[in-house]
């Protein structure tokens, strides 16, 4: 019980830190945290992600059956998707944050690989970037096809979307996913000039430095 009820603070906490920093907006975004007897906890439907209430988050069983709280946000299923690939999984935190979003309406961006490496930090907190292809919104389509990269990549963008980031902890997520919208910031403001981005040598240095996939 304890640690569900401090999981249930620290989501709201995190919550309310994206909400307040422009991160999210109205009811958009959504976090999800893994419990240690395998259910999950994840913000509501029609929730802002800048009040929200501890005792009303969304409880799963390991089965993935909600046995108690609201109910849980339509985007479960993208949560579903990256804990179903990813066991080192915590936690996964899904933005609708507006420069990641604009990034990814862009029709030349690589869908292999969506920002460049600009900064030390984006490659050791997010690295490769995938693109996954537009889909309605709740469309079961979407799961598939996030689950078919989940297993290799802990971040992701959504076209005209927004991206969804995994971290064995919350705190990584949410680092991650702020560190992803900062780059696609940086990325958009630099669009029309020339760029000294980080060589494939320094790139494969970081990832032997601090041991990233």
């Amino acid at each position: 019980m304890h640690e569900i009820n401090r999981l249930r603070e620290e989501i709201c906490r995190t919550g309310q830190s994206l909400f307040e920093r422009g991160l999210t907006s109205g009811s958009t975004g959504n976090i999800s945290v893994r419990l240690s007897d395998g259910g999950w906890l994840m913000t509501p439907t029609n929730a802002s992600m800048g009040s929200l209430d501890p005792a009303r988050l969304s409880l799963f069983d390991a089965s993935g059956k909600l046995v108690s709280g609201d109910a849980p946000t339509k985007e479960a299923f993208l949560h579903f998707s990256m804990y179903g690939e990813r066991g080192d999984a915590g936690a996964v935190v899904h933005l609708h944050s507006s420069h990641a979003t604009a990034v990814s309406i862009l029709r030349d961006i690589d869908p292999e690989d969506v920002l460049p490496p600009l900064t030390a930090y984006y490659v050791m907190r997010v690295g490769r970037l995938p693109l996954v292809p537009y889909f309605a919104p709740g469309d079961m389509a979407l799961a598939d096809a996030v689950r078919s990269l989940a297993g290799r990549h802990h971040a992701m963008l959504l076209a005209n979307h927004g991206p969804v980031v995994a971290g064995t902890t919350l705190a990584s997520a949410q680092f991650a996913a702020e560190e992803l919208e900062e780059t696609a910031k940086l990325f958009l403001m630099l669009q029309h000039h020339a760029k000294r981005m980080l060589t494939a040598e320094q790139v494969d240095d970081l990832r032997k430095r601090f041991n990233l996939p």
